[in-house]
């Protein structure tokens, strides 16, 4: 009996086995992932005429440098940046916060999470379309100002303000999604560690930051990386309080909604996908920068 061969012949029975197994997800990562970003490279590399009849005429890289005298594209990547550099860390701030307090056992804590998780579970649009009536010049949040002192702003209308709007919004919204993160990770920190930083005189200012606080390094590199990807694609907030214009004045432009624009606007395909390959460089560099600012942690 040659063994060899048999067992040749079992591995290879195992090997298809697994393939077949795994062929629907096969099918399903080539169908939706795989092959749109080739076929997004295609484009990238053509100028396409959609009226007519499809054509693709071959351009190169030029989409690619078209992107660089592009002011637009610039504004674009100013506004997105200046989104993403304040919402990641004041998000993923708040979030922590948020998540220790209710983790301290304070009275009624499963009704202060679901008050707080509400605005996770409750649709974009209907959030937007809320605080576009807060922040109307007659809104609440004026009024509230005037009443406080404060001065008032046209949040809708003034460029000064109107991606911060934005900010205020998506942070108090996207904030308790990672609380719920937080809050899963604090309870497996071993209860033993703060009784002993206790015993040893330890506040509870030190116990977060000497033993929460790097604990849970590998879920903060989570939530940050979540949290970047989130809001490089900030499209539907953007769209919805400039009527999908970018305004006023550009203000609230993103490179997403730039995409959409060049797309169903403009008709542009070719320019589009070259717009959405840089948008992806931007956020995997930027991951990978964070990666390495965690010393490379993974959950």
């Amino acid at each position: 009996m040659n063994w060899r061969r048999i067992n040749r012949r079992w591995n290879l029975t195992e090997t298809l086995t697994g393939y077949i197994f795994m062929m629907p997800t096969i099918l399903v990562l080539g169908c939706f992932v795989i092959l749109p970003i080739f076929y997004a490279v295609f484009l990238s590399l053509h100028k396409v005429q959609l009226l007519g009849g499809i054509e693709y005429d071959f351009i190169g890289f030029r989409n690619f440098t078209r992107l660089v005298a592009d002011d637009r594209v610039g504004i674009a990547l100013r506004n997105t940046a200046e989104y993403v550099a304040i919402v990641v860390p004041s998000q993923t701030i708040l979030a922590l916060l948020l998540a220790v307090t209710l983790n301290s056992g304070i009275r009624g804590q499963n009704s202060w999470r679901i008050l707080f998780f509400l605005p996770t579970v409750t649709s974009s649009a209907v959030l937007t379309l809320i605080f576009m009536w807060i922040y109307n010049t007659d809104g609440l949040l004026n009024h509230v100002l005037a009443f406080v002192g404060l001065p008032t702003y046209n949040w809708l209308g003034d460029p000064d303000v109107a991606l911060k709007g934005i900010m205020i919004m998506n942070i108090w919204s996207t904030a308790p999604f990672y609380m719920v993160i937080y809050l899963a990770a604090l309870q497996d920190i071993p209860q033993k560690l703060y009784e002993a930083a206790e015993l040893d005189g330890a506040n509870l200012w030190q116990q977060f930051i000497y033993i929460t606080i790097p604990l849970l390094k590998p879920v903060t590199f989570f939530v940050v990386a979540i949290g970047i990807i989130g809001t490089f694609q900030l499209f539907d907030q953007s769209y919805i309080f400039s009527a999908g214009s970018g305004g006023p004045n550009n203000a609230t432009l993103t490179m997403v909604l730039l995409i959409y624009q060049a797309v169903f606007r403009n008709l542009q395909m070719g320019y589009a996908a070259a717009m959405a390959f840089l948008l992806a460089v931007i956020i995997i560099a930027v991951t990978l920068m964070q990666q390495r600012i965690f010393g490379g942690e993974r959950t």
